[in-house]
């Protein structure tokens, strides 16, 4: 762990050892992919991190938005890593919402009527396409 010192942490390497991200590379590819944000700006990976900072993450559905408490290049325990950052109201909200939305949302499965083909459905529709074909070839 890296004291709150003078020195700056890696953003890459801040978002992975607070556990945002399972490698460092990850999270990187986020930062580079603009769904990363610090202070409001578009961060690149070597930005250094201090204290205070305020980090927006987009995810799927929401933003959420952390600030720096301490600083941290090494990869610890979860419990550790939560104490790296404290996660705004208004983010925690929008989580929460989100989540609710997920709970209350469809089932991309139900949408489903009949479900897999049978092994006749599938020699029907491979027997219909081979005719529909050769008719397209007699034109």
């Amino acid at each position: 762990m890296k004291s709150e010192g003078g020195d700056g942490v890696r953003l890459d390497k801040w978002l992975w050892a607070a556990r945002f991200f399972k490698t460092r590379s990850l999270a990187a590819q986020a930062i580079s992919s603009g769904r990363v944000r610090v202070n409001g700006l578009v961060a690149k990976p070597a930005r250094d991190l201090h204290p205070g900072d305020e980090i927006g993450l987009r995810e799927t559905g929401f933003e959420r938005v952390v600030q720096v408490v301490a600083l941290a290049s090494v990869r610890g325990p979860a419990p550790v890593a939560q104490g790296l950052y404290t996660e705004t109201p208004d983010s925690l909200a929008a989580r929460q919402r989100a989540a609710e939305a997920r709970r209350l949302g469809v089932e991309p499965a139900l949408a489903l009527e009949q479900g897999r083909p049978t092994k006749r459905d599938r020699r029907d529709l491979a027997q219909w396409q081979r005719w529909s074909v050769s008719l397209d070839q007699e034109r």
